[in-house]
């Protein structure tokens, strides 16, 4: 008899742990054979471009090849136009100041500071040609930049600081010829080198990610699903799903994991009840910054140091410049632990001509807002960029400088090294007052990070947050969390309940004893 339960009690445990272990892989390959059929389908295309006879003729200047575009695509130009790329702000509530328009024409940022006066270079992330002091680009239809996002021949390049002009050296026939949906490479030539360079800016997205390993992102892995940034970022008439949080303030047309995964993606019930208050990406994504460094502190203080009368750069081994004399001083990281925040998908911002009386504390240049008790929030991981950037202590607002010109003299910190004289001619630019005082003070930008996600294997623990040491975590105090937390009457009642747990075993062990005996006595 005893063999036999034994025996019972092995293959229960044998299935057990088959049930375990093995059924959620085979959930979870079933999962990524959807995907892959879903996502790695190839598109052929119905139009061969390269017959168009408008397609065909020479051309010299890129307005021609919109032209073009325009003439069979009638009414795109008009859903470009309209569209947060082509013109750099949108219309947003924020809470305390109404219906505006935030953009990168009125946010401060604590990388390159800001647009205005600086046109000409921040351009080259521009869909667009043609961007003058002005804004006079936003006006022209021939100067939106079709090829920049539906070139498939991966050869076409914006020049450097020509406002938005491509690299005239490029073929431009071949190019408009060989047209499609937007690839990796046409995303990632903006939003992988944001802030002047590879991964400065989010940390999870950088130049790894135009052909990453599933170990990199398990979505976009081309030893996987392989799936494109359009994929998730789908689009209606030129409008993009998805926001990036240094310009936008509302939580609406948001790219998110439940869109594939839905709001019950475990077998386990446990984890799927975390997501009510847990954000997909803080278990999913445990560190970023996985190939290439990002950048994670900026001092602007240190910038205008010459050697021999001309500017110079320090790098460090990796080849990431820590310092710039247009610039100043960077510090940079790798495979980063992110931090995490309260977020329920809305925020505020530092706007141009924004008053800051409180220089005792770290400005906030986006303000993700969020809390325990608010329902709509979920814990997610971010990157914290943290900066010291130029300030006007009379007029109390941050000062955007003039940074770039072409020619010496004109008041670019870049070109003339004169801080107070970059000052002034910034904020004339930007129709703001400067003191003739200019000093610097510390800010913090939050980025939400939602790629480079893991696979399954390498998610956090549960014990990387649920501890006392140097949990996850810990900069999460406004609630209370199991074994991270100390409270004197749950610790009490928890062991008590273990206890009455462990006297309800003892005594249904004696009991079940007692009364075996008791019928086998009366057997005999």
């Amino acid at each position: 008899m005893k063999k036999i339960v034994t025996v019972l009690v092995l293959i229960g445990f044998v299935i057990t742990l088959a049930v375990i272990f093995l059924k959620p892989v085979e959930i979870e390959q079933s999962d990524v054979n959807l995907l892959k059929a879903k996502y790695t389908k190839e598109k052929k295309s119905t139009v061969d471009h390269s017959k168009f006879a408008v397609l065909q003729k020479t051309f010299s200047k890129p307005q021609q090849v919109t032209e073009a575009c325009i003439g069979c695509h009638t009414e795109r130009h008009k859903e470009v136009m309209a569209s947060n790329h082509w013109n750099w702000e949108r219309e947003e509530y924020v809470e305390g100041r109404g219906i505006i328009y935030v953009g990168k024409k009125n946010a401060i940022n604590n990388f390159c500071i800001g647009v205005d006066g600086n046109e000409q270079s921040c351009a080259k992330c521009h869909v667009g040609f043609g961007m003058t002091d002005q804004l006079t680009a936003f006006t022209d239809q021939t100067n939106i930049d079709c090829l920049v996002c539906h070139d498939q021949t991966e050869t076409y390049t914006k020049a450097s600081e020509k406002g938005g002009a491509p690299d005239m050296t490029i073929d431009f026939n071949k190019i408009a010829q060989n047209v499609g949906t937007p690839k990796r490479s046409n995303c990632g030539v903006c939003h992988f080198f944001g802030g002047g360079g590879n991964n400065v800016k989010h940390g999870d997205l950088e130049k790894s990610m135009f052909e990453p390993l599933k170990e990199v992102d398990v979505h976009m892995g081309i030893d996987g699903v392989n799936m494109n940034c359009v994929s998730c970022h789908t689009s209606e008439n030129h409008m993009m799903l998805g926001r990036v949080y240094s310009l936008s303030s509302m939580n609406r047309n948001r790219s998110t994991c439940e869109q594939c995964h839905g709001n019950n993606p475990h077998e386990d019930g446990i984890l799927n009840e975390h997501t009510i208050k847990v954000a997909c990406q803080s278990c999913h994504i445990p560190i970023y910054a996985k190939v290439n460094a990002t950048k994670t502190y900026w001092d602007w203080s240190t910038a205008g140091k010459l050697k021999n009368g001309e500017p110079y750069e320090e790098d460090d081994a990796d080849g990431n410049h820590t310092y710039l004399s247009i610039k100043g001083t960077f510090e940079w990281g790798k495979n980063l632990k992110p931090e995490y925040i309260w977020f329920n998908g809305t925020a505020d911002h530092y706007l141009l001509g924004d008053l800051v009386n409180d220089t005792s504390n770290p400005l906030k240049i986006n303000n993700l807002k969020g809390s325990y008790n608010d329902k709509e929030s979920k814990i997610i991981p971010v990157k914290i960029h943290r900066a010291r950037q130029p300030f006007d202590p009379i007029n109390k607002m941050l000062i955007q400088p003039k940074l770039f010109s072409d020619k010496y003299g004109e008041g670019a910190l870049w070109k003339d090294f004169d801080w107070s004289r970059a000052s002034e001619v910034g904020m004339k630019d930007v129709n703001l007052p400067y003191s003739g005082r200019y000093t610097f003070i510390n800010t913090e930008m939050t980025w939400p990070i939602n790629h480079m996600v893991s696979t399954k294997e390498k998610t956090v623990d549960c014990i990387e947050c649920h501890t006392r040491n140097e949990s996850r975590l810990a900069g999460l105090d406004d609630f209370y969390m199991p074994s991270r937390d100390y409270s004197p009457i749950v610790e009490t009642t928890g062991k008590l309940i273990i206890l009455l747990t462990l006297l309800g075993v003892l005594l249904h062990f004696v009991v079940r004893i007692y009364a075996s005996r008791k019928l086998n006595g009366r057997r005999k």
